[in-house]
């Protein structure tokens, strides 16, 4: 039970956070349980792709073998998987009604399938772990949706330019994904400040990203001359 605990805190703190930053019109609770859902099934599909990834890698070596797996194995499967996932389940829905919703449902996507991953993990390698991916692995995965869910939203609320948003909220999240793990799998002392340091863009652009799709809220009230809220003045200035 213990280890169940310290795998699954991390992500409902970001769970937390996303959800009490959505401060404007927040989603309904049986939307955001969907897609912690979706997202935890998404392992599934994931495992059987990344074995069959991993059995068709062509002859490289160790520099070779890394970038294979962590952008091919790892970050393609994973976030393709988590992009057809948040589609599924949000696209369509008439909750999805601003940009900051995307982030949202792609977050929440990627904590479900972070949970799960985090608790095979996590009871294989102890306590040590769950601390360690507590601060790395987890996170990651959230700032991974961030990105995602950004550019989803920008699709849905710019029809014009909906095929290279989508094109961007799929291909950016595994380039950054990939990123993430190849500096792991090369296993260098050297590369671990290029980690820490990596780590860090990942959270200052997810958290501005976070901030300028919030301000930028259709439903976030905006004083008119009487003092009252108007919104529909920012509605038509989007």
């Amino acid at each position: 039970m213990g280890i169940l605990v310290v795998s699954l805190a991390p992500v409902l703190i970001i769970i937390f956070y996303v959800y009490m930053r959505d401060r404007y019109e927040r989603e309904p609770v049986k939307m955001l349980v969907k897609a912690v859902l979706f997202g935890g099934l998404t392992v599934i599909p994931v495992i059987f792709l990344e074995k069959l990834l991993a059995g068709i890698m062509p002859p490289a070596g160790p520099v070779g073998e890394a970038f294979y797996f962590a952008f091919v194995v790892a970050g393609t499967s994973e976030e393709v998987i988590k992009f057809l996932a948040l589609y599924l389940l949000a696209w369509k829905s008439p909750s999805f009604n601003e940009k900051f919703d995307g982030i949202v449902y792609a977050v929440l996507v990627s904590l479900g399938f972070a949970a799960v991953e985090n608790v095979m993990y996590v009871a294989e390698g102890g306590y040590q772990t769950a601390l360690l991916r507590g601060i790395t692995a987890v996170p990651a995965h959230a700032l991974f949706g961030i990105t995602m869910g950004y550019h989803f939203g920008l699709a849905r609320m710019y029809p014009e330019q909906r095929g290279a948003y989508l094109l961007k909220s799929l291909l950016i999240p595994v380039l950054l994904h990939g990123v993430y793990d190849f500096l792991l799998m090369l296993q260098q002392e050297w590369l671990l400040l290029v980690f820490v340091l990596y780590l860090g863009y990942l959270y200052v652009t997810g958290f501005r990203k976070m901030k300028t799709t919030s301000d930028s809220s259709v439903f976030r009230p905006v004083r008119g001359m009487d003092g009252e809220e108007d919104f529909l003045k920012r509605f038509f200035n989007e």
